[in-house]
């Protein structure tokens, strides 16, 4: 093993243990805080109580869990779908784009909280409002980071592809869409998350109930009888998906990427 490869196995080995022992060490001091202070655990529950109301609570919480993450990532599907399209055909023309690219921008930039009840007043379906307003905050960045790597291709390759005499969609193929990957893979990976929080969002202004019920109506339920342990349970399974989608979008970018784009490959030389 070479000096490169023992940096390298180094540097992951500290990415692993360091997060790790900061939460252990957050956890010891969280308990410790409960304990010393002797507060009620309706007010703060300790890490313990938390794990085993996970645990005592997971028949109520996995089902709920379980819609949230179908809805964040049926969001995420369209938003890809929508986004990359969108993309494509803004960057065939600068008419198009500038025409309709600003009313994306206000999409995005008008705050989620006042368009969902909007959108659940003229949705019949709760779901499908719920899957709407997860797919706005997922969209624009798709939309945007697609459309940058579209328009960052080397001008200096598009004229020499056109010199050649190749067509506009023989340019989009073998030069605009490789040039967008890492922008588009980019845009995934922030995406991702966002759709989770659109989807926790819009399932607390909708307040839905019943067995198809998500996450967050969990933890309004729990919040309301003031069972603070299961409003802690349901937060960590929120935060745990969020960190494992953002995870599972990186390993994907990496290994799209890291055999030809400077971003994937740098970290294996």
């Amino acid at each position: 093993m070479n000096a490169a490869e023992r940096s390298q196995r180094r540097d992951y080995a500290l990415r692993i243990a360091l997060p790790a022992v900061i939460a252990v060490l957050v956890l010891v001091g969280w308990d410790l805080v409960v304990r010393l202070n002797q507060i009620p655990p309706y007010t703060l529950p300790g890490p313990l109580l938390v794990a085993e109301t996970f645990l005592a609570d997971w028949g109520t919480l996995w089902p709920a869990w379980l819609v949230t993450l179908r809805l964040t990532f049926l969001a995420l599907l369209v938003a890809v779908i929508g986004g990359v399209g969108l993309a494509v055909l803004f960057a065939q023309s600068k008419w198009i784009e500038f025409s309709f690219f600003p009313y994306a921008v206000i999409l995005q930039v008008t705050p989620l909280i006042a368009i969902a009840p909007l959108i659940l007043i003229y949705v019949d379906s709760t779901h499908v409002a719920v899957l709407i307003c997860a797919w706005i905050v997922a969209f624009f960045p798709i939309l945007s980071n697609t459309l940058l790597g579209l328009n960052s291709a080397d001008h200096n390759l598009v004229n020499l592809f056109q010199l050649y005499g190749a067509t506009r969609w023989q340019i989009l193929r073998y030069l605009r869409i490789p040039s967008a990957m890492p922008y588009f893979l980019g845009g995934l990976r922030i995406a991702g998350g966002l759709a989770l929080i659109g989807a926790v969002v819009a399932e607390y202004v909708a307040g839905t109930a019943g067995q198809g019920s998500g996450l967050a109506y969990r933890i309004l339920e729990a919040g309301y009888r003031l069972r603070t342990p299961r409003v802690f349970a349901a937060l960590a399974m929120l935060s745990l998906t969020g960190i494992l989608i953002f995870a599972l979008f990186s390993a994907i970018s990496h290994l799209a990427l890291r055999r030809w784009h400077e971003s994937a490959m740098k970290r294996e030389n």
